[in-house]
């Protein structure tokens, strides 16, 4: 870092430090947060869960996937302005995966050489990654993106695409396939999610009027126990925060069927819609769930393209 400072790569501000979940790891870390904090770094340090050399199946599936999701989560805070990522130290693996972040989101890496004060740039990727792929499956991405999250293939299968199986792994659970996403799916969906944060102001549809707002629609579909009360809760906290959504009405509940908490664009014949598709939500609690359509402001398909990765991101 003192390298980069003195070259004039980096302005001195934030220092955020990642480390393995290993006791080494950690003590590395507070001994670089004590040094960089007293040259007037302001420092943070994060510990990378499932990063640790004694269990290769967690560091592989779970710690590198981890790294991806912490480095997003501190770009997007910081709006990518004057962002840096410096590759140097770590195992090679973390090495290689922080090389691949920072160029999937245009954001320049360094390495220093071990034996001499050479620093070595990494330029951007020279080709592009598909945003409309993204968008056609984020509420897989989304879902798949949290923490140990492996879930049932059949509940994306409609809108599967071949594209999507490098972004994957699959594991069969009860004889079923299961998907789990991998470290290069975790960078493509945090190098998207990040764009998105950008774009998605220009992209989305006007505010609703506010004589166009109207209370959730809970139809009677036989709910039982609490479940009516709290996704009346959650369908009136949509349209009360998002500006563009005018009405929810509740379409299906299934008391056995658990599935994630998503939205996805659906296809369907009602008047209402836009050439046959429109927005559809999911609301569970792990046992039961409930579907509903979401009435917006949208006046085309690549509208509510854009309102369901907002309303994911929202999620």
């Amino acid at each position: 870092m003192t390298d980069l400072l003195n070259q004039g790569l980096i302005k001195k501000g934030n220092l955020h430090l990642f480390y393995s979940e290993t006791d080494d790891g950690e003590a590395i870390a507070q001994i670089l947060r004590h040094y960089f904090g007293k040259a007037s770094w302001d420092v943070q340090i994060h510990c990378v869960k499932g990063l640790r050399d004694d269990d290769p199946n967690s560091f592989g599936t779970k710690g590198l996937r981890n790294l991806v999701k912490l480095l997003g989560e501190q770009v997007r805070s910081s709006g990518q302005i004057l962002c840096a990522i410096n590759a140097t130290g770590g195992y090679k693996a973390q090495i290689a995966i922080a090389v691949q972040m920072g160029q999937a989101l245009d954001i320049p890496v360094y390495y220093k050489h071990e034996r001499f004060d050479l620093i070595i740039p990494f330029p951007p990727m020279p080709v592009a990654l598909d945003f409309s792929l993204w968008l056609q499956a984020n509420d897989m991405f989304m879902v798949l993106s949290k923490t140990n999250a492996c879930e049932p293939w059949e509940d994306f299968k409609d809108n599967w695409d071949e594209r999507f199986e490098p972004l994957v792994n699959r594991e069969k659970i009860n004889g079923k396939d299961h998907l789990e996403l991998s470290a290069t799916g975790q960078i493509f969906h945090e190098t998207f999610r990040s764009r998105f944060q950008k774009l998605k102001g220009t992209r989305l549809p006007p505010d609703a009027a506010d004589s166009k707002k109207q209370a959730p629609d809970l139809r009677n579909h036989g709910y039982t126990g609490s479940t009516r009360e709290k996704t009346e809760h959650h369908l009136q906290k949509l349209t009360n925060e998002k500006s563009y959504v005018c009405h929810c009405f509740s379409t299906y509940y299934d008391p056995d069927l658990p599935e994630s908490t998503r939205f996805r664009l659906a296809t369907g014949n009602e008047p209402d819609n836009i050439k046959g598709k429109y927005v559809e939500g999911i609301y569970s609690n792990g046992t039961w769930c409930v579907k509903f359509k979401v009435i917006t402001t949208a006046t085309d398909e690549d509208q509510l393209s854009v309102i369901v990765a907002d309303l994911n991101d929202w999620l």
